[in-house]
């Protein structure tokens, strides 16, 4: 017994499978993030957030929000994120279905973030009205704001409605999330942990030890201005996520 404790496998450091980069707006900043690494875009369409994706022309650079211009075939953006298989999630906050229909037509989402009070039985209806006749296989996260570990119990209701979980602080965003914590979550649902991840959290994510934890959300603790991702930062970050791995 003394032998095994002491010669116990070390085990792996921990890995993100999915890389979110969240509230992007500018194609060529997008593009130089998936080359840093991410392999998830978030587009933010909350109306009062200052990464709100607006109604712009590309040639300004920004990813349109008119259906007539389908940005994916009159930009690189598009065979890139292709090419990298690079997933899209548009953020919603209680927002009508329509609407959202509406995006993920506009912008191919491949992934509906809820960050609202969105019952269950309206997530249902807006996988039913994408899938799959609009957009098969679209996936549908679900944020869940986690301060305590009573707060895990939020999670059950979404039990099989969610494809995944956004396990985040506070609405405002500006505390980190409590690692300790997730040794409170049962649930059987995978989730991403938000919460100001920064480039001082390698280690704390590396140690991560629960078998649902997929990935993690990296924002505002990577931006030289709100929808301004800083590609440098990002990219030495997962450097030193993936120096582990070898």
């Amino acid at each position: 017994m003394l032998f095994n404790k002491l010669f116990k496998k070390k085990t792996k450091p921990f890995m993100p499978q999915i890389i979110k980069v969240c509230g992007m707006r500018e194609a060529q900043n997008i593009s130089s993030v998936v080359y840093s690494g991410a392999n998830m875009i978030g587009l933010n369409f909350i109306p009062n957030s200052p990464r709100y994706v607006t109604q712009l022309s590309t040639h300004a650079g920004i990813i349109p929000d008119v259906g007539s211009l389908d940005y994916r075939k009159k930009t690189n953006l598009a065979q890139l994120l292709a090419e990298k298989q690079v997933r899209l999630c548009g953020i919603f906050k209680d927002d009508m279905p329509q609407t959202i229909v509406t995006r993920v037509v506009n912008f191919h989402l491949d992934i509906v973030q809820l960050h609202g009070s969105e019952s269950p039985i309206m997530m249902d209806n807006l996988r039913s009205s994408l899938d799959p006749d609009i957009h098969p296989g679209i996936q549908l996260m679900k944020t869940i704001t986690i301060v305590s570990k009573a707060d895990f119990a939020q999670c059950k209701p979404y039990e099989g409605h969610a494809d995944y979980f956004l396990f985040n602080t506070k609405a405002d965003n500006t505390e980190r999330f409590d690692w300790h914590l997730l040794k409170a979550y049962k649930g059987k649902t995978p989730f991403l942990l938000s919460g100001e991840i920064s480039e001082r959290d390698v280690e704390a994510i590396q140690a991560i030890q629960h078998p649902l934890c997929i990935g993690i959300d990296l924002d505002s603790q990577f931006e030289t201005a709100p929808a301004l991702k800083d590609t440098a930062k990002i990219k030495h970050f997962i450097a030193q996520l993936r120096k582990a791995e070898v």
